[in-house]
């Protein structure tokens, strides 16, 4: 048990730590941004939203960023067609993505922080690592899986309102997001309450998603969500990054088992 104890120790937890390096290296470059230095521009890729019978659009993504979005929007009021794009020097950085980054290469970087005749010595030497490396890859995939939830004013408010041209008429709201493996637009169209409404004025808390019904206060207004519109579209190589996510956890979690049967059987033999 103890040569075998030291052989897992030795050989096969390098062989583990090189093939997550390997899994997650890939994973990083899905994120299709170049390394530092090499100076080479990140391609930008069209990806078409889903139509409705509201809202069609095309969406342009350059790494963590979307740079170009050009959406149709029919109100269902009055039939009007809106088009609104980003203007020229706008681009709008997906933090979700930007994040999920930076924790991949967190664990790379702990993963690769050791010397290459490094020897582990004790099985909870490994497991610490082994919880390190789970914790980023966590993070990285929370991340894509559950955007942040928002007040509506804090939609209204935030810069993407500012980024369209023609600018977005008064009673249009709109959020972009990372769902898994989806970019998401969500419109809101919304109608002033007047201030001798009857209406019981309720402001909506933070959602992801909010319901028509929804009120809100912005500026010196009321309103309410009259029509809400989610658009998607799916973006391959986040579902790639997702699918070596989830093997790595695998992985790690495979190696703890082996090292955890091994130090319960040292903690219990008889002396």
């Amino acid at each position: 048990q103890e040569e075998e104890f030291k052989w897992l120790l030795q050989e096969e937890v390098h062989a583990v730590l090189k093939q997550l390096q390997d899994i997650l290296k890939e994973a990083s470059q899905r994120f299709a941004l170049p390394a530092s230095g090499s100076g080479g521009a990140v391609q930008q890729e069209n990806f078409v939203l889903t139509p409705t019978d509201q809202v069609k659009g095309v969406l342009t993504l350059q790494g963590d960023a979307l740079c170009q979005a050009d959406v149709n929007l029919k109100m269902p009021r009055n039939n009007q067609l809106l088009h609104f794009a980003f203007r020229e020097d706008k681009q709008w950085k997906l933090q979700q993505i930007q994040d999920a980054r930076n924790h991949v290469n967190q664990a790379i970087y702990l993963l690769m922080n050791r010397d290459v005749s490094y020897q582990f010595r004790t099985g909870s030497e490994v497991l610490k690592l082994m919880d390190a490396v789970m914790l980023q890859l966590s993070r990285a995939r929370n991340r894509l899986t559950t955007p942040a939830t928002l007040t509506l004013p804090e939609i209204a408010s935030s810069g993407l309102a500012k980024m369209f041209t023609p600018a977005l008429p008064p009673d249009v709201l709109v959020n972009f997001y990372i769902n898994l493996n989806k970019l998401c637009l969500t419109v809101y169209q919304l109608h002033v309450l007047q201030p001798s409404t009857t209406k019981n004025f309720k402001p909506a808390g933070g959602s992801v998603l909010h319901n028509p019904g929804a009120m809100f206060e912005f500026g010196s207004q009321r309103y309410e969500v009259s029509h809400v519109h989610k658009v998607e579209c799916v973006i391959p190589w986040l579902n790639d990054a997702l699918v070596f996510f989830t093997v790595s956890l695998q992985l790690c979690q495979q190696l703890k088992d082996k090292i955890s049967v091994f130090s319960s059987y040292w903690n219990y033999r008889p002396y």
